[in-house]
């Protein structure tokens, strides 16, 4: 299954591969060492890299190519030293998903069989090579090839023993030349210091997973003895108790135990409703703070409203300012002449802009007015629904608590009266006069039951006579 989301440059290689002649295939492999370059290592885009190059089987590609004759692959041992690069990279860290299996058992002992035979193959030229130059270029692909073997072994270990018993790489052991030898020690050394590493970490692990039973063990030990030592303690007081007190301490203990299963039950149970209800709670924090952002953004609009306060008209003007100010419209209406103005035209004009200031002026009053009235008729509201927020009830109400109650306003003292006559009249009215009432009907009440004083039920407040 190919994977979604695939880069595009792996698509491209892949289908460059799929077109190309074999023998172009190794030179358009070599481009996935640039990507896997310059991709970041040890990042999840690496890793989707890797695991598309997998799936579009380009790994593959690279295996087989490296089973090839080395002398028919187009750039020689350069190619192939860059493609066991490549391979080795592509294969650490790579997770394989449902073709695990053939993965790990099939592709890498062969990647780790195919490096040690191209290491063979490299010591052979090494030794046949007559020229200085060739030998040093042979000697730096061998480095390479046994640097990308290594890689491999660090990612995955388990193919060190596969590599310990290789014929290939007793031969390469049993080289004569001490170029390639001390490399292949090199090599040795470190794929033993590797095995040395897991076997360390394989004993931590042994010895924390047998810490691990043995506290499991001492802690169900002690769970054992402390139950027993209960049982025996029970038994003791058994026996001290009278025959006849048995089965009334039986019952205790059954009410301590109903009593403790019901406190944990509890707990358990509000718990679960507080998680429940941490929703609700988060919302009505919500709630708060907005309600807060909105009270702080209208008291700012009140206070930029006083900012702008009523005019007050010109400040007084000392003769040197009224010179100055006099010669500075005498220069601007000689550098800017205007069309002959009777002076009958200039007294309209004059009027016109007199009576426009008048309005203006008389117009903002009346809107101050309106909105200090209004600004009033809040404070008012507020005062007296936080005085219906603590005044106490009807019920309990003594002294002259009940005046907080009061209106004396007409139109709200009727509506109370008549909404106390309609649910006194339906509480008195006989029940056969009730059948049939919806809970929403309405109730006439005469005219004249309606005749009432101004002291009622407080709905909206008190006003000074």
């Amino acid at each position: 299954m190919k994977p979604t989301g695939t880069d595009p440059r792996i698509l491209s290689i892949a289908a460059e591969v799929a077109k190309s002649p074999e023998q172009n295939v190794p030179v358009i492999l070599l481009k996935l060492k640039e990507i896997i370059n310059i991709t970041p290592l040890g990042s999840s885009e690496l890793k989707k890299i890797k695991q598309d190059i997998y799936c579009y089987d380009l790994i593959q590609y690279c295996l087989l190519v490296l089973s090839q004759d080395y002398s028919r692959i187009q750039g020689g041992w350069t190619t192939i030293s860059q493609l066991t690069q490549i391979l080795s990279h592509c294969c650490v860290d790579l997770e394989p998903g449902e073709d695990a299996e053939e993965f790990y058992n099939e592709l890498l002992p062969s990647a780790a069989e195919n490096f040690l035979v191209l290491g063979r193959q490299l010591q052979t030229c090494f030794i046949n090579a007559a020229k200085a130059e060739e030998k040093d270029e042979l000697l730096h692909f061998f480095q390479i090839v046994t640097d990308s073997l290594f890689w491999l072994l660090g990612g995955h270990v388990e193919l060190i023993q596969n590599v310990l018993q290789s014929d290939h790489f007793l031969h390469l052991l049993q080289a004569d030349n001490v170029q390639i030898g001390s490399a292949v020690m090199m090599m040795l050394q470190n794929i033993l210091q590797i095995n040395r590493s897991k076997r360390s970490k394989m004993l931590l692990e042994i010895n924390r997973q047998k810490e691990e039973e043995d506290l499991k063990l001492q802690l169900q030990l002690q769970r054992q003895r402390a139950m027993r030592l209960s049982r025996e303690l029970q038994l003791s007081m058994l026996e001290i108790v009278h025959p006849g007190q048995v089965e009334k301490h039986y019952r205790e203990m059954e009410e301590k135990s109903a009593l403790i299963i019901q406190k944990h039950w509890r707990g358990y149970r509000e718990r679960k409703n507080f998680h429940q209800q941490r929703q609700s709670l988060i919302e009505y924090k919500a709630a708060v703070t907005l309600q807060r952002a909105a009270l702080k953004f209208l008291a700012k609009c009140r206070k930029k409203k006083k900012l702008f306060a009523p005019w007050r008209g010109l400040q007084e003007l000392t003769d040197a300012r009224r010179v100055e100010l006099k010669k500075q419209v005498d220069d601007y209406v000689r550098r800017h002449l205007g069309s002959p103005m009777s002076d009958v035209v200039s007294r309209e004009l004059h009027a016109q802009a007199q009576e426009r200031l008048q309005h203006y002026f008389m117009g903002r009053a009346l809107e101050e007015r309106a909105q200090q009235h209004r600004e009033a008729l809040m404070a008012q509201i507020s005062t007296n629904v936080e005085q219906l927020m603590k005044a106490p009830s009807l019920k309990g109400a003594e002294g002259k608590e009940p005046e907080l109650f009061l209106s004396r306003s007409r139109p709200v003292a009727a509506k109370a009266k008549q909404a106390h006559l309609t649910t006194l009249k339906h509480i008195q009215a006989p029940w056969w006069k009730k059948l049939g009432e919806e809970s929403g009907d309405e109730i006439d009440v005469p005219k004249d039951e309606l005749s009432i004083e101004l002291e009622t039920v407080f709905i909206g407040g008190t006003k000074p006579p």
